[in-house]
């Protein structure tokens, strides 16, 4: 059978119908999809009417047999991604300082149009990433809109022509686009006092294939919805979750902690900044949330979880947490970013597959070719750090040449 239908001899022109042999052809693993594209061909037996063997199918003599067998294309297995992203000033805030971003990087489209907010996801995969910025009047804006665009940008360029294009290879190309994102902002910032110190947190989720890769920043979130249940993906760089870690501190205690939004670290303030990556399979129906601590500082996980569940839309679902945060307050800038996946490519979740924090390790020696490719070029170096070795080394290094020739000199006079 195929596709539901038994074989069964035909004919044309008075005479049965010839029999052909269905094969299934499959290719060689290591593809984005476990199953990859599937062909089959049809190729012709000499065997005609109701000689034909189990397995042979028939069908309408209208091919010679000196021509090729004809080629039959099945789909290829697929994931769709339906997506949407809002930010809101929330209630006491005077200017927005969260941004966030969704691109189709595989047609390099990064908008809310149609084409993006459901596409599939494609050789290349997609991002998504939501930016909380920091730094006081308008630095905090600039610093999460660079982040959002330094991080596509460099994944719209390098990753789309590496010839690589294993998960490995895009873990470390969006952990190396946050990177260059810090050094980025940081420079910046080094050469304009207004906004000096400036920076922002990071939450980004690649997607490729079946696979879920996060890269993590600061304080925003991602949470993964299965079965109406919510599991947080990222660990907050943060003071009180330092503290909850040392066994110092209850996660109630951190909530209610007037030190709960000092970070440990965000993109910008320091030349140098450690990402967190993680990665987790997806599943059938799985919906990711992106979101800033606007909203996780009013609304908890298992409230995100049940609106995700009632809200199949991610738009209605997305205006529906807000609407929740400024509810209750509001005291900051809210963002959330949801996506909900679907598509055969994806199992069906089972009582194996619970979502959980897993931190994703690199290859040592692909890591190690991948930093000396990418060294700070010009328009990376730190303005400060310059200043400070022109203003202080080149001058020591002076001063010991001239200590070293005073004391050759009066060595030799001895």
């Amino acid at each position: 059978m195929l596709d539901g239908a038994p074989w069964r001899p035909a004919t044309s022109r008075g005479r049965a119908g010839r029999c052909w042999t269905v094969s299934l052809i499959f290719p060689r693993e290591g593809g984005i999809f476990a199953d990859g594209p599937t062909r089959f061909h049809v190729r012709a037996r000499s065997t005609l009417g109701n000689g034909q063997r189990r397995g042979d199918a028939c069908v309408a003599p209208t091919i010679n047999d000196n021509d090729p067998p004809p080629e039959i294309q099945l789909p290829h297995p697929s994931i769709q991604v339906d997506v949407f992203g809002k930010t809101d000033l929330g209630q006491t805030r005077d200017h927005n300082e969260d941004t966030f971003i969704v691109a189709d990087l595989t047609r390099d489209k990064a908008s809310l149009l149609p084409e993006v907010r459901h596409h599939d996801i494609g050789d290349r995969g997609s991002l998504f990433m939501v930016a909380d910025g920091m730094g006081g009047a308008a630095a905090g804006e600039l610093a999460s809109a660079m982040a959002a665009d330094l991080v596509h940008s460099h994944l719209a360029s390098a990753w789309r022509e590496d010839p690589d294009n294993s998960l490995e290879q895009f873990a470390l190309r969006l952990r190396e686009a946050l990177e260059i994102a810090n050094r980025r902002i940081h420079s910046y910032a080094g050469q304009r006092p207004e906004v000096k110190g400036m920076g922002t947190t990071a939450t980004a989720a690649g997607v490729l294939g079946t696979h879920l890769i996060m890269a993590q920043v600061g304080d925003s979130r991602a949470y993964l919805i299965r079965n109406g249940e919510a599991v947080q993906l990222t660990r907050d760089q943060s003071l009180t979750q330092r503290l909850v870690d040392a066994g110092e501190m209850t996660e109630e205690e951190a909530e209610r902690s007037e030190r709960r939004n000092i970070i440990l670290q965000a993109l910008g303030p320091e030349p140098n900044v450690v990402i967190e990556l993680t990665i987790q399979e997806l599943r059938l129906n799985d919906v990711l949330v992106l979101c800033s601590d606007g909203l996780t500082g009013n609304v908890k996980g298992d409230e995100i979880a049940k609106v995700v569940t009632a809200n199949p839309e991610p738009a209605d679902a997305c205006s529906e947490l807000i609407s929740m945060a400024n509810d209750r307050g509001g005291p900051d800038n809210i963002t959330v970013a949801i996506a909900r996946f679907t598509g055969d490519a994806l199992k069906a979740p089972g009582r194996d597959s619970e979502p959980s924090y897993l931190v994703y390790q690199l290859d040592e020696a692909l890591d190690d070719a991948e930093t000396e490719e990418y060294q700070i070029g010009e328009d990376d170096q730190d303005p400060a750090a310059i200043r400070d070795f022109q203003r202080f080394i080149i001058p020591a290094m002076i001063a010991g040449l001239v200590l070293a020739m005073v004391a050759f000199y009066f060595a030799t006079r001895a």
